[in-house]
């Protein structure tokens, strides 16, 4: 899935792990992201968030793809952070399951809190032919 995923590649976004319901990405914040607030586009957040819940919940094998999901912005991210994002699955059920992803940047004092996204999975099977 993720060889094929040209819109997270063409971001630059790095899948680092993924592997039993678990994921995490890597994504710079470019001149192209910034917002006219001079702040990373919240779609961008959410992109990169999207790819690593997607990494997770694909991990198991099956194809799975998104039932829904929600983000709440903490703070902002600017031009030029290196944001990393870890999933991990809470739980699942028949073909559904529920991932939560935490976005940050590294700071001098630890890990700061961008962005905590909830997302729902459900297994389809085959998509492509």
């Amino acid at each position: 899935m993720l060889e094929s995923d040209v819109a997270s590649a063409s971001l630059g976004i790095d899948v680092t792990t993924a592997h039993d319901g678990i994921a995490s990405a890597r994504m710079r914040v470019t001149e192209q992201m910034v917002n006219g607030h001079d702040i990373a586009h919240g779609g961008y957040v959410f992109l990169l968030a999207d790819t690593t819940f997607a990494a997770a919940c694909n991990s198991h094998g099956p194809v799975t793809v998104a039932a829904g999901a929600e983000i709440s912005f903490v703070t902002s991210a600017r031009l030029g952070d290196e944001l990393t994002a870890t999933a991990e699955e809470r739980t699942s059920y028949g073909r559904n399951g529920i991932y939560d992803v935490t976005v940050h940047r590294d700071t001098p004092a630890g890990p700061e809190v961008i962005a905590e996204f909830r997302g729902r999975s459900r297994t389809v099977g085959q998509i492509k032919p």
